[in-house]
């Protein structure tokens, strides 16, 4: 393969050692020794020369395989490509004779689908490998029609979308939920970011969008009476008395999670779900713990089920239930920040809104003067399982309710578009639907005792 020593003789010729560098040619594309042996030379050459590519000669005096050729007419750009296609040629060559059985033998017999995912992977590296940059990134000044292409767009709905959430502040404070970003929801145990997530998810789904749902520790009735409960609740299609005002809800919890409903109450329901293509605009496709076809919780499954749905929003609860990537940096924790790091890039290449939820470290809790627990928001600092998740959300969403006293608080501890340090309080009666903001003035907000 002379492509080498043809770039080589013409980085020579045009005293241009950054070309190497500039179009990402590393000693890993080169398929000989000696081939390898010029790249050093060249590259040790120009860092102790100031950039400086050495002569021709000085180069065939070093290396005996360099056979140079003068004045090669052809581009950096095409010499390159051909380059790093034979590159990509020769480890995938290596990688099916030399790599590919033992990790079957190793991987593939114990979980064919982890083993396909890890396959997968290795492809794709070697694909990011030898790929060839033809252009980087956006020209200010001269991709114009770039920009307003994309704002039609925008304009028109098809690649910009933003989620209004059910709760006021969150969009008084930022607007919405954007497409392409990951929102990480967390709490302490117990505390109800499941419950809160679901309730942007439905209100996302009642404005027309596709959802997907990966409940990773709750089983699917489970998930579907919390749906439903939420979902008739916010259909006013019963009433409960909180504080002495009546108000709009939905069906028990419990009777539904034991299937005790009244005689009335089991008519009505099943009235309701059999209506419901005609309440909700969007779609929910859920998957829980307990189906027997979700054993593979890999980033790599999650976006098949992303482009199968045509999800526009999707739920991971939680997080850290994902098969975590592979950790290359062999650092600790590395698996799950680069599960993480992944995750924000899948967001951005389906250009969906992910919720990810995670746990916030325990602390000791106060009470009132009766007995009350103190609601109190997790801090930034409180992120547990991974850190790297607060780096990479769009928004850190903390949560911290009490379902006892009725009450809840959401706050925003960090916001890309501000926001950070707003919280609210909210109405969290779970088990019959009512989890939202209170209507606002104070003659509404004494009725609750706020």
């Amino acid at each position: 393969m002379q492509y080498a020593n043809l770039l080589f003789s013409k980085i020579v010729d045009e005293n241009n050692a950054q070309a190497l560098t500039k179009h990402g040619i590393s000693e890993r594309d080169l398929s000989t020794e000696g081939e390898r042996q010029i790249y050093r030379f060249i590259t040790d050459y120009a860092e102790r020369n100031r950039g400086q590519a050495p002569s021709y000669a000085t180069v065939t005096a070093e290396c005996p395989a360099f056979a140079y050729t003068p004045q090669v007419g052809d581009s950096y750009e095409y010499l390159t490509r051909e380059i790093k296609k034979h590159s990509a040629q020769v480890q995938f060559a290596k990688f099916v004779n030399e790599e590919l059985g033992k990790k079957f033998e190793t991987d593939g017999r114990k979980d064919i689908f982890s083993f396909l995912d890890g396959l997968i992977s290795d492809i794709e590296s070697i694909k990011l490998r030898t790929s060839v940059r033809d252009k980087i990134g956006t020209d200010v000044k001269h991709d114009g029609d770039k920009f307003l292409a994309e704002m039609d767009r925008r304009k028109k709905g098809e690649s910009f979308r933003i989620w209004k959430s059910k709760f006021a502040f969150i969009n008084e404070q930022v607007g919405g939920y954007v497409s392409s970003n990951v929102y990480t929801v967390y709490g302490k145990s117990g505390r109800g970011k499941s419950v809160i997530t679901l309730e942007e998810c439905i209100e996302a789904a009642f404005q027309g969008a596709n959802v997907l749902i990966w409940a990773m520790e709750m089983g699917w009735y489970e998930v579907l009476v919390r749906i439903f409960v939420s979902i008739s609740a916010r259909r006013g299609l019963t009433t409960a008395q909180v504080q002495g005002l009546d108000m709009a809800a939905g069906f028990d919890s419990t009777a539904l999670r034991h299937g005790k409903l009244s005689p009335e109450f089991e008519v009505a329901f099943r009235a309701f779900v059999e209506q419901l293509n005609d309440y909700v605009p969007g779609n929910i496709t859920l998957r829980a713990v307990d189906d027997d076809d979700f054993a593979n919780r890999s980033l790599a499954a999650l976006e098949a089920d992303i482009l199968a749905t045509k999800a526009d929003v999707v739920m991971i609860d939680p997080f850290y239930y994902l098969d975590y990537e592979r950790n290359t940096s062999k650092t600790t924790g590395g698996d799950a920040a680069a599960t993480s790091q992944k995750l924000r890039r899948l967001a951005g290449s389906t250009q969906t809104v992910i919720f990810a939820i995670t746990q916030a470290d325990e602390t000791s809790a106060n009470e009132d003067e009766e007995g009350n627990r103190e609601l109190e928001l997790p801090q930034r600092k409180d992120v547990a399982k991974t850190k790297q998740l607060l780096q990479d959300a769009y928004l850190l969403i903390g949560v911290d309710t009490d379902y006892k006293q009725g009450r809840g608080l959401i706050g925003l501890n960090k916001g890309r578009d501000g926001g950070e340090g707003q919280q609210a309080e909210i109405l969290y009666i779970p088990q019959v639907g009512i989890v939202k903001q209170p209507e606002s003035g104070a003659a509404v907000a004494g009725q609750f005792g706020f």
